[in-house]
């Protein structure tokens, strides 16, 4: 099995250019179901998660094909081609993929619209809470779906189309609002989702959807409304960048030090944790042509106090990161996880490395230690892993992180890119 080997201390310096991001890919791979004509998507990140999306969608019987770089159209990242057949005969998604990527609940929606009916087995992923379907199930029944549980498939019908529905989420959920809004795309009539989520991979999705001839407005605001059409034709969309691997590399410099130019980012994307890092001590210097300039000279870091928030507050996403720059902090801070009640496996292994964290249900106190020291450690999900990689970038000695296929999920060539920056890390198979 991998193992990410990390020998700590070197400050960082170098230009990192941010990938696509993974959490507004998935969804729009899942939108080519909703029509019969190519979609094209570009600046696609290399993850493991995109890998096993498209493995699923070509099990149910979407053509997908890689274009590799568009330098013709100046976009960066892997470009990839989506073609659904006009009918979709076992319109099933199997436990086995699905159970790998909890994202995979949101081809329910799209398969219902255009096909009236779908086979979706209920959803696996990380390990970070129950984070139930039920949701996308009551918002779909309220769109005329009939759906039944059944040996751990949710089984659903709309043998009249789905028709449009005034829908209030009980909770903010971006995956329910994603499913809903691609299902409401194809509906008879309009929709109005309240409560909705308000994150950038929302709105861009909603922009690709646009693009496709689907009447949308107001995503990136509580209330989206849409107006059902009877088509959607194909189109080409450049995915968003990813601000979770921004914010990420931006508390990597926090708390190793040095300056790192992040390229192909929307500066508008980070303002959920911004404010933050900087008070933090993080300098953040946002400058024209999508490029941040992130730098940290001196060594002390500032103790902040954060609430884990749908966006435009703090994301779920940087908890764990965030985390790990507290440990070094000249001082004491707390971290409220707000949106999943199963997500601070990383601390035992942060303490390993001799942090001082202490957690009380969804509240960790953290108070600060003058050095960290590398171990063997564990991930545990996705972000998790990425912490410990960053507490190894500043522990003395050498960090050596396990199960090094959780981090390959959502981070495109993070070991390379922090080498490129001066970070002394190999990978060992």
């Amino acid at each position: 099995m991998k193992k990410l080997i990390i020998n700590g201390g070197n400050k960082l310096y170098g230009t990192i250019k941010i990938a696509g991001a993974k959490n507004a890919t998935l969804p729009l791979m899942v939108a080519s179901i909703l029509t019969k004509e190519k979609l094209t998507l570009t600046n696609i990140p290399h993850v493991s998660d995109i890998s096993t999306m498209a493995n699923l969608l070509e099990t149910i019987g979407v053509e997908i094909g890689l274009d590799g770089l568009d330098e013709d159209f100046g976009e960066q990242g892997r470009v990839m081609n989506f073609k659904a057949h006009k009918e979709i005969e076992d319109p099933t998604a199997p436990y086995e993929l699905v159970s790998k990527m909890r994202a995979s609940i949101v081809i329910l929606g799209p398969l219902l619209a255009r096909f009236k009916k779908a086979k979706v087995s209920l959803p696996g992923g990380c390990a970070i809470g129950t984070r139930p379907v039920d949701l996308h199930l009551k918002a779909l029944e309220k769109m005329g779906a009939t759906i039944q549980i059944k040996k751990g498939y949710v089984e659903a019908q709309a043998k009249n189309g789905l028709k449009g529905a005034e829908i209030k989420f009980d909770k903010v959920s971006v995956g329910a609002t994603e499913n809903i809004m691609m299902a409401a795309t194809l509906a008879q009539g309009q929709t109005i989702i309240n409560n909705a989520a308000c994150e950038p991979e929302i709105v861009d999705l909603a922009n690709c959807l646009r693009s496709m001839g689907a009447k949308i407005k107001g995503d990136g605001t509580s209330t989206i409304i849409i107006d059902g059409v009877k088509s959607l034709h194909g189109a080409r969309h450049k995915i968003i960048a990813d601000r979770i691997e921004a914010g990420t590399y931006m508390i990597a410099v926090g708390i190793a030090g040095g300056k790192i130019s992040l390229t192909n980012i929307e500066p508008w994307i980070i303002q959920g944790y911004k404010d933050e890092l900087e008070q933090s001590g993080i300098k953040i210097e946002i400058l024209e042509n999508n490029q941040i300039i992130v730098s940290k000279e001196d060594k002390k870091i500032k103790p902040v106090n954060i609430s884990t928030q749908p966006f435009p507050g703090f994301p779920t996403d940087m908890q764990a990161q965030f985390m790990a720059l507290m440990t070094l902090a000249e001082g004491s801070a707390t971290i409220e996880e707000n949106i999943f009640e199963n997500r601070f496996m990383h601390v035992l292994e942060l303490v390993r490395m001799g942090a001082d964290i202490q957690p009380h249900g969804n509240i960790a106190f953290i108070k600060g230690v003058k050095k960290l020291i590398g171990a063997e450690v564990m991930a545990t999900d996705l972000r998790a892993s990425v912490s410990l990689v960053l507490a190894g970038l500043v522990a003395k000695g050498q960090t050596i992180i396990n199960r090094l296929y959780h981090l390959e999920r959502g981070y495109e060539r993070i070991a390379e890119k922090l080498v490129r920056c001066g970070a002394d890390i190999k990978i060992e198979y």
